[in-house]
């Protein structure tokens, strides 16, 4: 009995059965050799050739460099300007606007949470406070005026108008807001993680 590396094994043509195990070459398992570390092309292994024949020596060529950073520019310009569109609000004032409301006179309990502006193509709809009463317009042909209101009944079932105007200010929208008991202003402007979603058409 021999002692090899793992332990006690059996002689067998001079040497450790394991010993010699591990001395001969391996054959290739059922899928071949291992290949070498690489992208994954999934079920297109033609991607592969593709890759090597198209897009690598495009890379190593100076032409290709020179037209790769003649683009980069351009690139970022188109990425601003959609930005710089969309902050006139007279251009362009489709989308969600909020912003907090300021009393100016009476007992205004809108002013607890921000308020949202909603403009679409025809319609827009301003709810105070985010809470559950939503005042609707029409937008007319009057240029950068938004106008929204909703009539309820008080307990004398006399009307109870609630009454949004507002117009474009720069990157904002500037509007005013009232009641029988209540007169505020409000200063409203684009959420920041609505930016994107404005100009993908969101």
């Amino acid at each position: 009995m021999l002692h090899g590396p793992g332990g006690p094994c059996k002689r067998k043509r001079g040497i450790c059965v394991d010993a010699e195990y591990s001395a001969r070459p391996r054959r290739p398992g059922p899928y071949g050799p291992p290949r070498r570390p690489g992208p994954y092309w999934g079920p297109f292994p033609a991607l592969r050739s593709m890759n090597v024949t198209l897009f690598r020596p495009a890379l190593h060529s100076p032409l290709a460099r020179a037209m790769l950073l003649a683009m980069l520019p351009g690139a970022g310009l188109l990425a601003v300007a959609p930005a710089r569109a969309a902050d006139d609000a007279a251009r362009d004032p489709i989308g969600i606007w909020t912003g907090t409301l300021v009393a100016d006179r009476g007992v205004c309990p809108e002013t607890n949470a921000p308020s949202t502006l909603q403009v679409g193509t025809k319609r827009i709809a301003f709810t105070p406070g985010d809470g559950a009463l939503v005042l609707h317009g029409t937008r007319d042909a009057t240029p950068g005026r938004f106008h929204a209101q909703l009539v309820l009944s008080d307990m004398n079932r006399k009307p109870y108008p609630l009454v949004f105007e507002g117009k474009p200010d720069g990157s904002a929208i500037s509007g005013t807001y009232g009641t029988p008991r209540c007169r505020a202003h409000v200063t409203l402007t684009r959420p920041k993680s609505n930016g994107m979603a404005h100009f993908l058409g969101h």
